[in-house]
């Protein structure tokens, strides 16, 4: 009988705990998305030193967690404009290689995203201010436009710019590398 009571009376001291730990259980995997957040930039931060070292490049390694991604930049190294390449296609291909990297490590597929020399900080701008420029011609004209085909991150700025302007949405068409941003007039 005392053990029937004693069980019981674990049963009542766990009652309170469980209820706690159901009501942290949101906060707390917003921490484990954050630690495997922190541990992909990590990954990253050491696998893009090496290569670094490799090409005898200087440069220094920021990591960051923002928007529920990665964020890892490299700056101050002359050469570092090289690692970009025109319009950012060797950056999109180190990016690329860069998620594989941690994904063979964590097992996960990784949204990081990678920046070097400030150039997608430089991009976003010039990409809005088209969105945004474009988006107004379009309003002011009624009529469609048709934008250069784009990367994925640059279709997205693009969107979220014109977005912000009333009477016109954005929609992409077309296959990669040949995908694009359309500006429509709100009818």
């Amino acid at each position: 009988m005392s053990e029937t009571l004693q069980a019981t009376d674990d049963v009542e001291a766990s009652s309170p705990a469980e209820a706690e730990a159901d009501a942290s259980a949101e906060p707390q995997s917003q921490s484990k998305t954050e630690d495997l957040l922190v541990q992909e930039g990590d990954i990253a931060g050491d696998y893009l030193e090496r290569l670094l070292d490799l090409l005898d490049y200087d440069g220094d390694i920021d990591l960051d967690v923002e928007s529920g991604r990665a964020i890892v930049s490299i700056d101050g190294g002359e050469d570092l404009s090289k690692l970009v390449g025109p319009r950012g296609n060797v950056l999109e291909s180190l990016q690329e290689l860069t998620r594989l990297a941690v994904q063979q490590e964590t097992g996960v597929r990784s949204r990081l995203m990678l920046d070097i020399a400030q150039w997608r900080a430089g991009r976003r701008a010039e990409l809005a201010e088209l969105g945004r420029s474009t988006a107004e011609k379009v309003v002011a004209s009624g009529e469609r436009a048709r934008l250069h085909p784009m990367t994925p991150f640059e279709r997205k700025v693009v969107h979220d710019a014109v977005a912000a302007i009333a009477g016109v949405h954005s929609e992409s068409e077309g296959e990669e590398p040949q995908r694009r941003v359309i500006i429509f007039p709100k009818p």
